[in-house]
Parts: structure tokens; C-alpha cells; sequence
């Protein structure tokens, strides 16, 4: 979809980092694929087509303006440490933002936490107790692989629609900064493991049109960008040269970033939390003060945009995000973005996502059946930018 271009929100796309460094472009010369000091690895090219499909699911996000909701509360006899709402930065910022909650629930020095669901946010929140002396029991409905975290698409976006920059203020940002630097060096441990749970990609920002030539996507909310508190963290991004690349559009620019491989870091994540002694018990609250039935007498919260209905928080506002799979390609080993569709490729899927709208794309929209139309628009659109690239 036309319209997105350079001035795309950053923090929705594939590129991570890409959109996290300063990127200046005055322009691209043509130097040719022997450009001194250009890195140009072999760019596979993505077999997009519909006959490729292999799934689509819809998950939706918990955004709240605020921020995610991290704050103690007194139910009946037990302490409940509400841990949810980070819209499309579930992933990024679990270690983080459960370091922050268990920091709250330890401070009581309980023998046992209990951690309500199986999510992202609820996983690393329960093995972060662990660590801290907590023996941990998780109570969910659902385990990971059937749970909305689940359907995310892997990529480090620790700013994706987190918060209103007015509703949330300064003091969040700090907060917010602390969760992103705590969750990136967590990340680390998980480099380099069989398997590859986390690992690191090469992302390509693809446009037709130079630098500005394309209107920005309306933002009337006021959508929180944090990616300049961290910018010493993370990889910066770089613009190459035409013809640099087998991609056929002029403007190409290379980020790197980190991704999840989430059917094997959430295999790893259960597997730790059990081997460390941890227990799961499936079970369905319908409301908070239920918690105070269990033997644990400090729980944290994790249900993530189960919260709305569970907590009756209106403040939750879901966000509707559509990925189509694609057969994994082993030799397709980075991401792309072009003309409003995301692509990336991950070890257990190729996942393609429309993002055309930037932030406002599927706001406010809780229904989750697929959108065949809508898949069948952003596995087009990928299809016809690798059927001109060059030989």
C-alpha cells in the first residue's frame, strides 16, 4: 500500500534497530555491487505466494495510554502485583518489566509467588521469582502455545505503541527506559543456544521515493517514541548504495536487530521454569478476588489483554495485528519491509504482516477471525517486489 514510505512509524516495522539509529540520507549514489566498504551479503529471494501459506492467525494487543500497568494492590489477604498492557512490546520488554514486578512482590520475602498466565509477560515474570528464592506455581487457561503471545511476531519493538507520550509523561519514559535496558541485556543469555531462540537479523527498509517524498501516517493519539534513551545499545542502521543489493526498488536502508524465534524461545522459557522446579495449574479466574483463594499469598498478575475482561479495565484498548505464515525458507535469513507489508523470517515460519496506517493500523479493533483479503493484499504486494528483482 502506497503512502508509508521513509517516514513509516518506526517502531511497528521489522527493522528494530534500523529505525532505532539516526539514519541521514542525502541520497544514494549508483556504485554498482562492488561499492568499497559495502557489505552486500547474497539476499535470497522470499517465495511469496498464497499456495505457500500455511497459517494466519490474529492476535491483539493490550495497549493501555498510560503504559503498562505495574502497581501492587491488596485483595482480601493477598498482595496481587498487576503486570500487563504492554501493547506490541509484550516480548520485548518481559524481562524488564518483570524484573520491576517481582522487585515489588519480593519486597514481602514470600516463600511462594503465584503468577497468573502463561504469556509472555507471566513466563518471564515467574522464572525472574524463581531466581529471586520464590517457589512458583503459574495458574493460566492457556499454556504458551496457545496463548496471544503466542501469534506475535518476533521482533525487538520495545516502543510499539507502549503508551500516549501526553498520558503517560516523563516519568513513565524513565520507567520505560529501565524495562528496555534490563530486557535487552537479559536477552543475551539466550544468543548463541541450540536451537536459536534469539538471534540476531539483518532488516531492509525498501522505498520507491527518496527521503521525505511520502506523507508520514497520521498519529492524532500522540503514539510514545523512546528509541533515542537507548540509542547507545543498540545498532544503528545505514543506507546503501544503488545497486548495492538485488532489491529493485532505489532506496534501500540495513538495520540489524533482534528477533524471537518463538515457538523455540517459549519452548525453552517452559522448559527452565520447570526444571527449576516450577508448577503449572490450569485454571480460569473471572475475577481478581479469586486470587485470594489460593494458598499463595503474593500473586502476580500477567493476563495481558485478558485484563480488560478479567479486571474490567476499560483502559485497555486492543490492537488488532494479522500475520500470514509462509513455509520457512532457511536460506531467507532477514527481514524486509516494503510498500506497507513487514516480512519476517523466522525458523518456524516466514511471518507477513500489513502495517500500512502506521500506529492507528487496527486500533481500537477487537475482532480476531482472519481477514483473507487482507493476507492475500500482503503476500501480493511481496510477491510483485521479488518478481522484478534482479537475476
Amino acid at each position: 500500500m502506497a503512502g508509508e514510505g521513509w517516514g513509516l512509524d518506526r517502531r511497528n516495522l521489522i527493522l528494530g534497530s534500523a529505525g532505532l539509529g539516526a539514519l541521514s540520507l542525502g541520497g544514494c549514489a549508483t556504485l554498482g555491487d562492488t561499492a568499497p566498504g559495502v557489505y552486500a551479503p547474497r539476499i535470497a529471494p522470499l517465495r511469496a505466494s498464497m499456495n505457500r501459506v500455511f497459517d494466519i492467525t490474529v492476535c491483539l494487543r493490550p495497549f493501555r495510554a498510560a503504559g503498562p500497568r505495574l502497581e501492587a494492590e491488596t485483595i482480601g489477604d493477598a498482595l496481587v502485583i498487576h503486570n500487563y498492557g504492554h501493547g506490541g512490546s509484550g516480548w520485548s520488554l518481559s524481562w524488564g518489566s518483570g524484573t520491576l514486578a517481582v522487585r515489588m512482590a519480593m519486597a514481602h520475602s514470600p516463600r511462594s509467588v503465584a503468577v497468573i498466565g502463561c504469556g509472555a509477560i507471566g513466563l518471564t515474570s515467574a522464572l525472574l521469582a524463581q531466581e529471586a528464592g520464590a517457589k512458583v506455581t503459574i495458574y493460566a487457561r492457556d499454556l504458551l502455545p496457545d496463548t496471544r503471545s503466542s501469534r506475535a511476531t518476533g521482533s525487538w519493538t520495545p516502543d510499539s505503541r507502549i503508551a500516549l507520550t501526553k498520558t503517560a509523561g516523563p516519568a513513565f519514559a524513565e520507567r520505560w527506559e529501565e524495562m528496555a535496558r534490563l530486557s535487552y541485556k537479559r536477552y543475551r543469555r539466550y544468543l548463541g543456544l541450540p536451537g536459536t531462540p534469539v538471534e540476531w537479523s539483518d532488516r531492509y527498509f525498501l522505498s520507491d521515493g527518496p527521503p521525505g517524498s511520502e506523507p508520514e501516517p497520521e498519529d492524532p493519539l500522540g503514539f510514545a517514541r523512546y528509541e533515542d534513551r537507548i540509542r547507545d545499545i543498540v545498532p544503528h542502521g545505514e543506507a546503501l548504495p544503488a545497486g548495492s543489493t538485488r532489491f529493485p526498488t532505489p532506496y534501500v536502508r540495513r538495520g540489524t536487530s533482534m528477533q524471537f524465534n518463538v515457538a523455540d524461545y517459549g519452548h525453552t522459557l517452559m522448559a527452565d521454569f520447570l526444571a527449576a522446579g516450577g508448577r503449572i495449574e490450569r485454571r480460569e479466574f473471572h475475577a481478581p478476588a479469586e486470587f485470594a483463594s489460593l494458598p499463595e499469598k503474593v500473586v502476580i498478575n500477567c493476563p495481558g489483554y485478558g485484563a480488560r475482561a478479567l479486571c474490567k479495565d476499560e483502559s485497555i484498548t486492543p490492537v488488532r495485528g494479522q500475520i500470514t505464515w509462509l513455509v520457512p525458507q532457511p536460506e531467507v535469513n532477514y527481514g524486509v519491509y516494503y510498500n506497507g507489508v513487514s516480512v519476517l523470517s523466522r525458523r518456524d515460519g516466514i511471518v507477513v504482516q500489513a502495517v500500512w496506517g502506521g500506529d492507528m493500523f487496527g486500533y481500537g479493533d477487537d475482532h480476531e477471525t482472519i481477514d483473507g483479503a487482507e493476507a492475500e493484499k500482503a503476500v501480493g504486494i511481496m510477491a510483485g517486489l521479488y518478481g522484478r528483482m534482479r537475476a
